[in-house]
């Protein structure tokens, strides 16, 4: 990033860090891991290391974490009615989502739509759980087991959802849980050795490493769906097709960096409550959403009343800071949020996303006032010429 702009938008990717690119630079030439000779094995041991130290992020066995291309790839695979369990088949004959969950998973994967079924939100984006207990009630066995796909922290407006008691819900019910980690890995803690849920899904440059890797990570290694990639063999036949070293080097060095910032989420906190605090002086009349729930220590999610989120967002960027105005996973499309929709607030005309990280400082937090600031005076100016 330019060193006179000043990035906001850390939920959509995060800078690359100098421990992650070195990571990756020192890894470029590496071996194919499936070959045999020496040089093949020492790429083998780069990826067995980088598993360890993936796995360790969120406290899993490293035997039980396989490489994908990215988060999508990695929802794509989970989200399906075929699964495996050793030898055997096994099948998950319904859906359940969150109505405010990624597009990766409200596309539902490989189920098709009449199988599917969207949980509703509350004002706060925290799933309605008696209806996802009453949902499961309802499910027919005799048809498969439910699957149950949300999202652990949502990437607009950072809301945490109540997962341990959503898995509680959903093992009573004889279902499995797959996660969307990839707002939460690196921001809070996660631990899957204490049943947080069956499958996580992580992203690597959400913490700080590359584009272009991500990663499934289970609880156990009784079942596994059936392969979105098929071919060689590669991650245990999970997941065929040559790894990627450098990338998945580059993911490993940023988990590392990402386990070890869990220890300073205060100073996190404190940059969110300046940018809210700016936000409250200079447009009063501002709603920052999910305020009344537990939220990322990084994420403000807000809206100026009669202004429109992709016009503000345009301001800002010509007033050299980055931010969304929503998600940034729609090919750069704007328009209004399904997630402040699934919330109850289908009226609005959209919302900007502040996401800061370990790297944002009082520079960047003052050049979003100022930035405000200008945002504020015109907008006043214009009130008051109508």
């Amino acid at each position: 990033m330019a060193a006179t702009r000043a990035y906001l938008d850390y939920n959509a990717s995060a800078p690359l860090i100098a421990e992650a690119r070195a990571a990756m630079v020192a890894a470029l030439d590496a071996a194919n891991p499936s070959s045999v000779h020496s040089e093949g094995r020492t790429a083998r041991r780069l990826i067995e290391d980088a598993r360890r130290d993936v796995a360790r992020l969120v406290n899993a066995r490293p035997e039980h974490v396989v490489f994908t291309s990215g988060a999508t790839e990695a929802a794509s695979t989970l989200l399906t009615p075929d699964w495996q369990m050793g030898r055997g088949t096994m099948r998950m004959s319904h859906l359940y989502v969150s109505a405010a969950d990624h597009p990766c998973i409200l596309g539902g994967g490989r189920f098709p739509a009449a199988q599917m079924t969207k949980i509703g939100v509350d004002r706060n984006g925290i799933a309605d759980l008696d209806a996802l207990a009453s949902a499961l009630a309802s499910h027919d066995k005799s048809a498969g087991l439910p699957l149950v796909a949300i999202h652990a922290a949502n990437n607009e407006t950072g809301v945490i959802q109540p997962i341990e008691r959503i898995a509680e819900i959903v093992k009573a019910a004889g279902g499995v849980l797959v996660v969307d980690a990839v707002q939460a890995a690196g921001r809070i803690p996660i631990d899957m050795s204490a049943g947080y849920a069956d499958y996580l899904i992580l992203s690597s440059h959400k913490i700080g490493g590359p584009k272009g890797v991500g990663a499934i990570v289970a609880q156990a290694d009784l079942m596994m769906p059936r392969p979105l990639i098929n071919g060689g063999g590669q991650e245990k036949g999970h997941r065929a097709g040559t790894e990627n070293p450098a990338g998945i080097a580059g993911f490993a060095a940023a988990a590392r960096v990402a386990l070890a910032g869990l220890a300073d989420i205060d100073a996190l906190t404190r940059h969110r409550d300046e940018v809210e605090a700016i936000v409250k002086e200079l447009a009063p009349d501002a709603e920052i959403f999910g305020t009344a729930a537990s939220r990322l220590a990084n994420t403000t999610f807000f809206a100026i009343p009669g202004v429109k989120a992709e016009t503000v967002q345009i301001a800002f960027d010509l007033a050299g800071v980055a931010l969304s105005a929503g998600s940034a996973c729609s090919s750069g499309k704007v328009g209004p949020s399904h997630v402040l929709k699934a919330m109850g607030h289908g009226d609005s005309l959209g919302a900007l996303r502040v996401s800061i990280g370990h790297a944002t400082g009082a520079g960047e937090i003052e050049a979003f006032r100022v930035a405000l600031a200008g945002i504020a005076a015109r907008r006043t100016g214009k009130e008051r010429a109508a």
